[in-house]
């Protein structure tokens, strides 16, 4: 997908097909088939050349040093994870483990909301990340978008929310935790 060109400090990303990417000041914008993402992309270090299907990074510091190479292949990370995700999609999967009380877990509008955690009466919510969505099926729940960073801050949410504070963690398993970190779909 992308050819290195390190003793250059250059990195060549092959843009999917459908994505067009451009830089608006210092905001990196993709468009897919899936909808738009932006990022931050406050680098002097690095210079971005987007033409046709594919996108270059160039480094303007010295090259040859590990820094270099590290923040130059971070920034091309970041480049395949924003396109990759308005082509492809990311998801995230969750599962719920309830051993003592059973836990009713479902979608309300913009939140995920957990009733009779540990046998609270009160119910727990959390609210989705902008442009995620979350789906539950039996005992798991998926959570996906067109942003890496959103849909995993969503599941961090969600583990947060469930977290037992004043019961032995040994004991009380209860919660919802995380078995699929969030990453690109498979497929076109």
């Amino acid at each position: 997908m992308s050819t290195d060109d390190s003793a250059l400090g250059r990195e060549v990303i092959a843009l999917p097909k459908g994505v067009s990417v451009r830089l608006d000041g210092r905001t990196l914008k993709a468009k897919g088939p899936l909808g738009e993402s932006a990022r931050g992309f406050p680098s002097d270090a690095i210079s971005l050349a987007v033409s046709g299907s594919s996108a270059t990074l160039e480094l303007r510091i010295p090259a040859r040093r590990k820094r270099s190479q590290a923040l130059l292949r971070t920034w091309a990370a970041h480049l395949r994870n924003v396109t990759g995700g308005v082509s492809r999609g990311v998801e995230a999967r969750m599962k719920v483990v309830a051993a003592h009380f059973p836990m009713k877990v479902q979608v309300r509008g913009e939140e995920l909301v957990i009733e009779n955690f540990l046998g609270e009466k009160h119910p727990r919510s959390t609210r989705l990340e902008p442009g995620t969505k979350a789906a539950v099926e039996g005992d798991i729940v998926t959570i996906s978008g067109t942003d890496v960073e959103q849909v995993g801050q969503s599941a961090a949410n969600i583990e947060r929310v469930t977290r037992i504070r004043d019961y032995d963690p040994r004991v009380f398993q209860d919660g919802i935790y995380l078995i699929e970190r969030a990453h690109l779909k498979e497929g076109s």
